[in-house]
C-alpha cells in the first residue's frame, strides 16, 4: 500500500517539490480511505481539518455557505488535494463545506505533517498558494467595498497611507476577507509560513513568543493593525511569533506577491517594515527571540555570527565640537553621510550627530543652528571592536536605546559606524534572501541580475568557516530555484504539456556539486505517447526543450560543448527510448562507448514529474544486474585519469598556453568521483552525490572507515582549493571561472597536502583495478 501512495504522490506536481527524504515521511504517516458517495466531508467555518485529502478516485464538491445557503464554488477530482490551503492559511477551520459527490478513495495525510513540510520546503508551500487559494478567499469583500471603502480602509492603515493612490487602489483590488472564531491560532512562531499581509478589520488577536509554555513579548492587535510584513520581508515568509485570534475576528489579506511588488516599488513601504523590525531589536528580549526563530541553517550563511568586518560603514566623517551645527551640516551633505562623528580634547566629550539630531533638536525646537554642534550631539560615543560578532554589537547597541556605534581598531582609533539600518541591509545579501528573491523575480533581468550575486556569496561563506560540501549544496539550492523558475516561464510560453515529463539534469549538476564553473548537461524524458500524437508531441518537447536551455544560457548557464542538452532532438526522447539507450550503455562492447555516456549515470529529477525518473533508475539497475563488462568499461576509462603528480612526486602543469604553469583541478577530482559512481552503481546505491555515495559505502562495509575519511578530506580540500580559485578568477581577475591551480601559489602546507591526496588517489584507483578489472 505505501508502494502504491509513493508512487501515486510522486506523479503529483505538487508534491513533486518535496525532497526524497521529505516525500518519504509523508509517505509513512500517510493511509488510503474511502468516502461514501453523498458523505459529509467538512462544515465551512466549523470543521477542524486534521487530515489533509489527495484524491485518487472520485471527486468532491466544494460549497460557500451564505446566509444559510450554499452555493456550489467548484470541485476536487483526482490528484487535486482537500484541506491543504486550510491548514496552511486558515487555522485548520474549513474554509468551504464539502461533500462526496461518488464514491472516493483518497490518500489521508496528518496535518501536522502536512505543515512540517510547508516549513521545511518553501517551494512546496507556495505551489499550493500559487494554484489552490485563488478560488478559496471570500473575493466578494462585501462589507467593505461599497462606494470604494476598500480603498479607504487602506488608506487609514501605516504604511499604506504613504502610497500613491493609484497604487492603494491597485492593492485594494487584490484583498481578500477571511474570519476566524475566537482561540484560533492562526501562525505559531518559527514554524508556520505566512503567506499574506494580514489586516484586523474587525476582533482582536495576540502576538506573543512563547517559551517553556510561558508567553512573552506580548502585544494585542486592535482594529487596522497589520501582521506578517516582518515575516514575509525578513524571514522567509516563516512566522517571527505566535498569533492567536482572541476575539471573533475578520482580517483583509493581502497576498504575498502583490505585497513583495510593493516593496520593490516603494522603498518608504517596505522601509516601514524594516525600521520596525530594528526599533524592536533594541529590546534586549526581543532580540533574544530573533536570535533563536531567524537562525539560519547550518549550510547557510550565519548571519548573527559574521564578523562585524563585512557589516560596517567604512570612511567615517568628523567633525570638531567647536564646529557649528549649520558647518556640521554643510560637511555632512557634501560627504553624503546620514551622521558625524564629533571630536573633542576630551575623550569622554566624543559623540556624534545624525540626522534626526537636526530634525528633532534643531529644525523641530528652532534652535540655532549657530550654535555649537556639540551642544546637540549624543556622548559618550559607544563603540565595539572590528573584531566583534554582529550580534555582539547588536548587544552593545540593546543596552541602551540607540542606533549608532563606532567601530574601533585595536587601537580604539574610530574606523567606522555601524547602524541597525546596516545589520537589515546587510542581512538583505544572505542566500536565504538570494533564494527568495529568485522565487518572485519577474523577469529574466532579474534572474540575471542575482544569479551574478553568487559569486559574492559563496566568498562570504568559505571565509565565514562553510564547507565545501555545503557550499556546493548551496551553489545547487539556487541552480534548483532558478531551474524552476525558468521551466516555468517556458511552460507559461508553452502551454500545457500533453503528457507527463520531467526536465533531467546530469553530471555535476546532477551530483549536486555545482561550482562557480558548469555548463548545461540536461535532457526531456516524457511519458510515451499514443502513437496518432506522438510526432505532435515530440514537437512540444523539442521546442520546449530549445526555449529551456536558451533561457538557462542567457541566465548565466552555458550550453554544453557537447551538445548533452534538451535542446538537442537526440536527448529529448520518451521514456521507452531513454531504456534503450541505458540498455545499450550497458551492454556495449567497448570502453570508449561509455566515453561520453558516463554523466548520464549522474541523473536526478530537475523539474517535472520524479515518477518518471524513479522508473528510469529503476531500469538502471534492473540492467546492470549480471553485466560485469560495463564495470569493467566504466573502470578502464576512470584509470585514464591520472593525479598531476610525476614520478619524482613533482606537480604534472601545463608547459604553455593560457594556463601554463597551472594543473585541472577538476581533472584531479575526477578519479574520487569515478570511484564512488563505479562502486555505487555496483552495490544498487541510489544517491548521486560524491560524498553521499561514499558514506553509504562505508555504512555498507564496501570501503573502510579509514577509506572514506581519506577520500572525504582529499575531497573536500580539492574542492575547497577549487571554488577559491574560481572566486579569485571572478571577484579579483574580472574573468570568468576556471579550474587550473598554479601550485606555486599555493602555501608550502597546501602543496604538501595536495601530493599526500594525489598519493591516496592513486591507491584508490589501484582497488578498483583489482575490484573490477582483475589487475593489482
Amino acid at each position: 500500500m505505501k508502494t502504491n501512495i509513493l508512487r501515486f504522490l510522486s506523479a503529483m506536481p505538487h508534491f513533486s517539490f518535496l525532497t526524497k527524504d521529505e516525500l518519504d515521511i509523508v509517505v509513512s504517516r500517510a493511509v488510503v480511505v474511502r468516502l461514501s458517495k453523498g458523505q459529509q466531508v467538512a462544515v465551512q467555518g466549523e470543521t477542524r481539518i486534521e487530515r489533509v485529502l489527495v484524491v485518487m478516485k472520485g471527486q468532491l464538491s466544494l460549497y460557500r455557505d451564505e446566509q444559510g445557503q450554499q452555493k456550489l464554488t467548484g470541485y476536487i477530482k483526482k490528484g487535486e488535494v482537500f484541506g491543504g490551503i486550510t491548514v496552511m492559511l486558515n487555522a485548520g477551520i474549513s474554509l468551504r463545506t464539502t461533500k462526496a459527490d461518488t464514491d472516493v478513495d483518497a490518500i489521508s495525510i496528518p496535518d501536522t505533517v502536512i505543515m512540517e513540510a510547508c516549513t521545511r520546503n518553501k517551494a512546496f508551500y507556495e505551489y499550493f498558494l500559487d494554484n489552490f487559494s485563488h478560488n478559496i478567499f471570500d473575493k466578494s469583500l462585501e462589507s467593505i467595498t461599497r462606494a470604494g471603502q476598500s480603498r479607504l480602509f487602506l488608506s487609514g492603515i501605516d504604511p499604506f497611507t504613504f502610497l500613491p493612490e493609484e497604487e492603494i487602489a491597485h492593492a485594494a483590488g487584490s484583498l481578500s476577507r477571511v474570519s476566524y472564531p475566537k482561540g484560533t491560532v492562526l501562525f505559531v512562531q518559527g514554524k508556520t509560513r505566512v503567506g499574506y499581509l494580514y489586516m484586523l478589520q474587525s476582533g482582536a488577536a495576540e502576538r506573543y513568543y512563547e517559551e517553556n509554555g510561558e508567553k512573552k513579548m506580548r502585544g494585542i492587535l486592535s482594529e487596522g493593525d497589520i501582521y506578517g510584513g516582518i515575516s514575509m520581508l525578513l524571514n522567509d515568509g516563516l512566522s517571527v511569533r505566535t498569533m492567536e485570534v482572541i476575539e471573533d475576528s475578520t482580517f483583509c489579506v493581502l497576498p504575498s506577491q502583490v505585497f513583495y511588488d510593493i516593496c520593490r516599488k516603494h522603498s518608504s513601504f517596505s522601509d516601514f517594515f524594516s525600521d520596525t523590525f530594528g526599533k524592536r531589536m533594541l529590546s534586549r528580549s526581543y532580540a533574544a527571540i530573533i536570535a533563536k526563530t531567524l537562525h539560519p541553517k547550518e549550510d547557510s550563511l550565519q548571519f548573527f555570527n559574521q564578523p562585524l568586518s563585512q557589516i560596517y560603514s567604512r570612511n567615517p566623517v568628523f567633525c570638531d565640537a567647536d564646529a557649528s551645527i549649520r558647518e556640521t551640516a554643510i560637511i555632512m551633505s557634501r560627504q553624503k553621510s546620514s551622521y558625524a562623528f564629533i571630536r573633542s580634547a576630551n575623550p569622554a566629550k566624543v559623540g556624534i550627530v545624525t540626522e534626526k539630531d537636526f530634525s528633532r533638536k534643531v529644525i523641530a525646537r528652532g534652535y540655532p543652528i549657530d550654535n555649537p554642534v556639540a551642544d546637540i550631539m549624543s556622548a559618550p560615543l559607544r563603540s565595539i571592536s572590528e573584531k566583534a560578532l554582529v550580534f555582539e554589537a547588536m548587544m552593545t547597541m540593546m543596552e541602551e536605546d540607540f542606533q549608532h556605534v563606532g567601530v574601533v581598531d585595536g587601537g580604539d582609533n574610530i574606523i567606522g559606524m555601524l547602524s541597525t539600518k546596516d545589520i537589515l541591509a546587510y542581512q538583505g545579501q544572505s542566500p536565504l534572501f538570494l533564494l527568495r528573491e529568485i522565487q518572485i523575480a519577474s523577469g529574466m533581468d532579474k534572474i540575471i541580475e542575482k544569479h551574478d550575486q553568487l559569486a559574492g556569496l559563496v566568498r562570504s561563506l568559505i571565509h565565514n568557516g562553510a564547507t565545501a560540501r555545503n557550499v556546493t549544496r548551496f551553489i545547487t539550492t539556487v541552480s534548483d530555484s532558478i531551474l524552476n523558475k525558468l521551466m516555468s516561464m517556458t511552460l507559461d510560453e508553452m502551454g500545457p504539456p500533453p503528457v507527463p515529463f520531467v526536465f533531467m539534469i546530469m553530471g555535476s549538476e546532477g551530483r549536486q556539486e555545482q561550482t562557480l564553473k558548469t555548463d548545461q548537461d540536461n535532457a526531456i524524458v516524457y511519458r510515451d505517447p499514443e502513437p496518432a500524437v506522438a510526432e505532435a508531441v515530440g514537437r512540444y518537447f523539442r521546442k520546449f526543450g530549445d526555449i529551456a536551455c536558451t533561457l538557462l544560457n542567457q541566465a548565466g548557464y552555458d550550453f554544453c560543448t557537447g551538445d548533452v542538452m534538451a535542446k538537442n532532438p537526440h536527448w529529448c526522447q520518451p521514456l521507452s527510448r531513454w531504456k534503450t539507450y541505458f540498455s545499450e550503455w550497458i551492454h556495449a562492447a567497448e570502453a570508449e562507448d561509455l566515453l561520453q555516456a558516463s554523466i548520464f549515470f549522474d541523473f536526478r529529477r530537475g523539474f517535472g514529474e520524479g515518477s518518471l525518473i524513479e522508473e528510469l533508475r529503476t531500469h538502471l539497475f534492473a540492467s546492470l544486474d549480471g553485466w560485469s563488462g560495463f564495470f569493467r568499461h566504466l573502470t578502464e576509462n576512470a584509470l585514464n585519469f591520472k593525479p598531476p603528480l610525476g614520478f619524482f612526486r613533482n606537480f604534472v602543469v601545463e608547459s604553455k598556453g593560457r594556463h601554463r604553469n597551472a594543473f585541472d583541478i577538476k581533472s584531479a577530482m575526477t578519479p574520487i568521483v569515478d570511484f564512488a559512481r563505479v562502486f555505487a552503481l555496483k552495490n544498487g546505491i541510489e544517491e548521486t552525490n560524491t560524498l553521499e555515495r561514499l558514506d553509504q559505502l562505508r555504512i555498507r562495509k564496501i570501503i573502510s572507515v579509514k577509506e572514506y575519511e581519506e577520500m572525504e578530506k582529499a575531497y573536500s580540500f580539492l574542492m575547497q582549493l577549487r571554488f577559491v580559485r574560481q572566486i579569485t578568477a571572478v571577484m579579483d581577475d574580472n574573468s570568468k571561472p576556471d579550474n587550473y591551480i598554479n601550485p606555486k601559489k599555493l602555501t608550502h602546507i597546501e602543496q604538501t597536502m595536495l601530493k599526500e591526496i594525489f598519493k591516496r588517489v592513486e591507491k584508490f584507483q589501484a582497488k578498483m583495478n583489482f575490484e573490477f578489472i582483475g589487475i593489482a
